[in-house]
């Protein structure tokens, strides 16, 4: 358990170095939305931070893009799981979910399966996570091999993603400080 001890010890709880769930989790999420919305920036960016009152920074944060076609995103931050998501996942499952037009896909952490459901089938089914190998299991690894084969960096790590996903990030941090929504 997270006591008001180890939190007053802790840089996650401080202001002066970057705290707050907001800032420590909400990037995974923008620049995997970024990565599935094919590199759209949204034009408007709305959040609201909450949590402990005691704390100098938050625990618990929502995040809303809106883009040029009308769609919208929504990213969530939280820490204080009911149980340790490294150890028992708590309910909501800790991991990311993604709606679409033509489906959803739900994948959750250290799961080895997804699940999908799409119109073709309603009911959803589940699929097991590939196995990735050597380079592509992990981030570094996967950069440079690109980076030594002078091939391009796809997906969430392309610099161009993962600079949107940043930029969200910094449009809800601004957002929720000032209670305003963020334009582009």
């Amino acid at each position: 358990e997270v006591t008001p001890e180890r939190k007053a010890a802790s840089w996650f709880y401080k202001k002066s170095e970057g705290g707050g769930s907001l800032l420590d989790y909400l990037g995974y999420g923008t620049t995997l939305g970024a990565w599935f919305n094919g590199g759209q920036t949204p034009v408007e960016v709305t959040a609201v931070t909450g949590g402990d009152p005691a704390v100098e920074v938050d625990e618990h944060s929502i995040t809303i893009c809106r883009y040029a076609d009308g769609t919208l995103s929504k990213f969530e931050t939280k820490w204080g799981t009911f149980t340790d998501p490294w150890t028992l996942q708590p309910q909501p499952k800790c991991g990311f979910n993604i709606v679409g037009t033509e489906g959803t896909i739900a994948s959750y952490d250290l799961e080895p399966t997804i699940r999908i459901q799409t119109r073709e089938k309603p009911e959803g089914e589940v699929i097991p996570s590939d196995n990735l190998q050597h380079p592509f299991h992990a981030p570094i690894p996967y950069v440079l091999h690109c980076l030594e084969n002078n091939l391009p960096i796809d997906g969430p790590l392309n610099p161009k993603i993962a600079r949107i996903g940043q930029v969200i990030v910094d449009a809800a941090f601004k957002s929720a400080q000032t209670k305003t929504t963020v334009t582009f």
